[in-house]
C-alpha cells in the first residue's frame, strides 16, 4: 500500500470479522472434534492461530486476527505495524499481528504474532474499532526506531498525512524513548518528517536527497499559473532554482495518464522547471544515479546568468 491516502482510509473500510473463539468453547458448544475438522475443510471455520477460531465464509481479515492475538493477553494492546494500520498509517508490510506488553508479563508464542515488550511508562491505549492500540505517536516512534531508515521515514510522513500525530506528538513521543535501541534514528527521522508527501516513493525520493544534503525540495510543492491559481503540484520541487523530482509508477503507463502528463510537463517547462522524472528502479538500484542527475541539475541552474 503505497499512497498515504489508501493508508489513512483503512480503518474505515475494515470488515466487521465476528469475534473468534477458543476450541473448548466450540465443543462447550455440542460441535465435536470431527465436525470441527469438518468445518475447517470446507471454510466454514478459520483457525488464524493454534486453538483459536472464527466463523464465517470468509478468512479472518485484521480485525479478526487481530481479536485472536488478544485473547492469552488482556494486558496487551495492538502495537507497532498493527496500531498504525488501525490508525490510518499502515505503511510498513507485514504478516504478522503485533502486540505490545510491558516486560515481564506473559505472552503468546504462535506463528503469526509478534510481541514486543517494553520497558517505557505505560499510557493508556486508545479504542480503535473496539481493540486497544498504542498511541499513533508510540507505534510511529516504535516503528521509526526499529524499521530500517529508508522505510521508516514512510511511516512518519504517514502518520502526519493522515492527521494521526501532530510533529509536536512525536518530538514529545520520540523523548520518552531515549536511551532505548534505535532512538538516534527515530530523532532524526522525526526532524524531517512532513505530512505533505502523498506516497512512499516520494518520501524515500526526498530521504535519499536529504541525506546527501540536498534540502531545498518541498514535497507536493504548489505551482501557480498566471491567475493565481495552483496549477500543479510537484512531487519535490525546489522553488528557488526551479528543479522538480517527480517519482513516476507503475500508474503513469496508462495511456490517459501519459496524455495528461505530456501536457503537464510541457506547461511546467514552459514556465522554466527543469523536470526530472524518476522510476522504482532508479530509486531502489540506482540511487547514485539520481544524485547525479539532481547534482548536475542544480549546478547548470545556478551557473545560469540571471
Amino acid at each position: 500500500m503505497d499512497l498515504y491516502s489508501q493508508a489513512a482510509g483503512l480503518p474505515w473500510w475494515i470488515p466487521i470479522d465476528l469475534q473468534p473463539t477458543r476450541y473448548r468453547q466450540l465443543v462447550s458448544a455440542g460441535l465435536s472434534a470431527g465436525t470441527i475438522k469438518w468445518r475447517l475443510n470446507r471454510g466454514q471455520l478459520h483457525r488464524p492461530y493454534h486453538g483459536r477460531y472464527i466463523s464465517g465464509p470468509d478468512l479472518p481479515g485484521q480485525l479478526g486476527r487481530a481479536r485472536a492475538a488478544l485473547m492469552d493477553n488482556p494486558d496487551a494492546m495492538l502495537g507497532f505495524h498493527t496500531a498504525a494500520e488501525l490508525q490510518g498509517f499502515g505503511v510498513a508490510p507485514t504478516d504478522s499481528v503485533h502486540l505490545l506488553t510491558h516486560a515481564g508479563c506473559p505472552f503468546p508464542q504462535r506463528r503469526g504474532i509478534t510481541t514486543h515488550q517494553t520497558v517505557l511508562s505505560a499510557i493508556p491505549p486508545v479504542y480503535i474499532l473496539g481493540l486497544p492500540c498504542a498511541r499513533a505517536a508510540r507505534a510511529a516512534v516504535d516503528l521509526a526506531r526499529t524499521l530500517p531508515r529508508f522505510d521508516a521515514l514512510p511511516v512518519l510522513d504517514a502518520a502526519l498525512f493522515a492527521g494521526a500525530v501532530t510533529p509536536e506528538e512525536l518530538l514529545v513521543e520520540v523523548g520518552r524513548h531515549d536511551g532505548l535501541r534505535g532512538v538516534r534514528q527515530a530523532r532524526e527521522l522525526v526532524a524531517i518528517a512532513d505530512g505533505r508527501a502523498e506516497c512512499r516513493q516520494e518520501t524515500q525520493l526526498r530521504l535519499l536527497l536529504v541525506d546527501a544534503g540536498v534540502r531545498d525540495f518541498v514535497p507536493q510543492l504548489p505551482v501557480l499559473d498566471g491567475k493565481g491559481r495552483i496549477r500543479y503540484r510537484l512531487d519535490l520541487g525546489d522553488p528557488q532554482r526551479k528543479i522538480a523530482a517527480e517519482y513516476d509508477g507503475s500508474s503513469h503507463l496508462n495511456p490517459q495518464r501519459l496524455q495528461q502528463d505530456r501536457i503537464r510537463h510541457n506547461w511546467l517547462e514552459q514556465q522554466g522547471w527543469a523536470m526530472r522524472y524518476f522510476t522504482a528502479p532508479d530509486l531502489y538500484n540506482s540511487p547514485e544515479n539520481i544524485l547525479a542527475t539532481v547534482t548536475a541539475t542544480r549546478r547548470s541552474r545556478e551557473n545560469r546568468r540571471p
